[in-house]
């Protein structure tokens, strides 16, 4: 930032009093503009004992495969924007969102929410950010193909965890995730 948005003075990067981290402020009006991570939130869809998966039309990693996720929007509960990305992505329509990962990339800025769902029905497509979608079992996951470490640990604990028929909410920083990720399963 530069210019405030609501004088056009000059903007400055201080330490506001009661604070005690950087923020951009306004030299003049002395608003403060607070930079928050962004909240990507998805879906796991389901159906029977396949997984949806969108092949990337988009950068970052595009031609990669990924659950449907996305920024979300203001005036929306995590849950809508979920249930968005995945219509918007995969044209697909999900039902019983149980939130089921929670990711802290704090590296990027940002928190990675993803919700197990179960498709509607069959009649899903490739949305403008997807090359393809596709219905994969375990066996014919694109491992090497993820288009990001949090797909392939959402699925991973997926997988895992269908055998119990449990599945616990995860709370996992980037060190973690890491940690599990290291592998190709």
């Amino acid at each position: 930032m530069k210019f405030c948005s609501n004088c056009s003075a000059p903007i400055t990067q201080t330490i506001p009093p009661g604070d005690s981290r950087l923020r951009y402020s306004c030299e003049q009006c002395h608003q403060v503009f607070y930079d928050n991570p962004k909240i990507i939130a998805g879906c796991l869809p389901v159906w029977g004992e396949q997984v949806l998966l969108c092949r990337r039309a988009i950068e970052p990693r595009r031609g990669y495969w990924t659950l449907p996720a996305g920024f979300m929007e203001n005036g929306e509960t995590v849950a809508q924007a979920a249930a968005r990305e995945t219509a918007e992505e995969a044209c697909a329509r999900v039902d019983n969102l149980q939130l089921y990962n929670l990711f802290d990339l704090p590296h990027i800025h940002q928190v990675h929410l993803f919700f197990r769902a179960q498709l509607r029905d069959l009649d899903f497509a490739a949305g403008e950010e997807s090359l393809e979608v596709k219905l994969f079992s375990q066996a014919q996951i694109p491992w090497s193909e993820l288009a990001f470490p949090t797909i392939g640990r959402t699925l991973e604990c997926f997988f895992a965890d269908r055998l119990s028929q449990q599945y616990p909410l995860r709370l996992e920083s980037l060190t973690e995730l890491r940690a599990h990720f290291n592998h190709t399963p």
